[in-house]
């Protein structure tokens, strides 16, 4: 199969498709890649690495798209992209539709068949390719709401971990997953004071039996977070409904139960963003102020550290990226039901359930496709 790693374009994205060494393992395979020129500097990776792999390069992103019979990437194609994409094209990058309705419209008229890392899950019924990003991305909602609490970038100068006779500040995460274990952990390890919040009774024993001393575990509910957020100085929003809109857990009548300076990361902005408040932002203007709370809400956020981030996404989705080359999409879900999972597309009809329901679009069955 004719293989296609174009170069992110979204803003400040300096992630890859894939690295070098998944290059290697796909045209190993006997597939052929083309990468697109430049397309891993911004990860570490020259264009020689990829010729050293295998990976024809190509000029353009309009070479790539139209070589290629199937393209790997890492964020969702955006509107220059979207005549790029062709009728009978795989793509399989993260999608995230639920909150993009001209995205999701667009890759419908194509007639392309979209594979999602965000929905693909496994045997145990997890999401093991939004995983590593998650994991990232809640280790660095916490080293942004750090530098945010700040006085210079508006917060209410406050250093996290305190220091002896300070007390730390205090963070509340919204939810347990992923996302939400990895903020708990890294805020714990800066000396914050952490309450994480969620409406799983098995995840918050789970969490209470593994989170350090300084992590405290709390029904999710509005009274309780309302309870919380006085005093409170960071908030970590990590909800997900998997292929789905995130809820709105923090309205904006509840605002001014923070005090001013008070910072809001949003990671579930992807998905729609889990505060009433939040809209999308960029690594270039990361923050906006509503009734004096600072409010990151990157949508991108692994990509500050796309060497990590790319190495770490290629590790996962390797192997999906295989078994699609080698056996095409088709055999490839119907010998993997949880990659079919991730099939959110195909030939103009939507094939996931939430991403339909989300839009009030007709939603078709993945069944009659296989």
């Amino acid at each position: 199969m004719k293989i296609g790693i174009p170069k992110e374009i979204k803003n400040n994205e300096n992630r890859v498709g894939a690295t070098p060494a998944g290059v290697k393992e796909l045209s190993g395979h006997g597939h052929e890649l083309y990468v697109q020129q430049g397309a891993g500097l911004g990860s570490g990776f020259d264009d020689d690495a990829y010729r050293a792999a295998g990976a024809t390069i190509l000029p353009t992103i309009e070479d790539v798209y139209a070589t290629a019979e199937m393209i790997i990437k890492v964020k969702e194609p955006i509107k220059p992209e979207y005549a790029l994409v062709r009728k009978g094209q795989l793509v399989f990058t993260y999608f995230h539709f639920a909150c993009d309705r001209g995205l999701t419209e667009a890759m419908a008229s194509s007639g392309a068949t979209c594979v999602a890392y965000e929905t693909v899950t496994d045997r145990t019924h997890t999401l093991p390719l939004l995983t590593p990003m998650s994991e990232v991305a809640g280790r660095m909602s916490v080293q942004q709401g750090a530098r945010f609490l700040e006085k210079p970038q508006g917060g209410k100068g406050m250093l996290l971990g305190g220091v002896p006779g300070v007390r730390p500040a205090r963070v509340l995460v919204l939810g347990g997953g992923v996302v939400g274990r990895n903020a708990a952990l890294m805020a714990a390890g800066l000396g914050a004071e952490v309450t994480i919040t969620d409406i799983s009774l098995h995840t918050l024993r789970h969490l209470a039996e593994v989170m350090p001393a300084n992590v405290h575990t709390l029904f999710s509910s509005r009274h309780n977070i309302e309870q919380e957020l006085p005093r409170t100085d960071l908030v970590i929003g990590s909800v997900l409904i998997p292929g789905a809109k995130a809820p709105k857990l923090v309205t904006a009548d509840m605002l001014h139960l923070l005090e001013p300076g008070s910072v809001m990361v949003d990671v579930a902005i992807d998905q729609g963003g889990c505060f009433e408040t939040s809209h999308a932002t960029t690594h270039a203007e990361p923050v906006y102020t509503v009734d004096g709370i600072v409010h990151y809400a990157v949508a991108n956020i692994p990509g500050a550290v796309p060497r990590t981030s790319t190495m770490a996404l290629t590790n996962a989705t390797l192997p999906y990226a295989l078994r699609l080359a080698d056996m095409g999409w088709r055999d490839a879900c119907r010998a993997d039901a949880g990659l079919a999972e991730g099939v959110n597309i195909v030939d103009g009809q939507i094939t996931y359930r939430a991403v339909a329901e989300a839009w009030d679009m007709p939603y078709t069955p993945l069944e009659r496709f296989l």
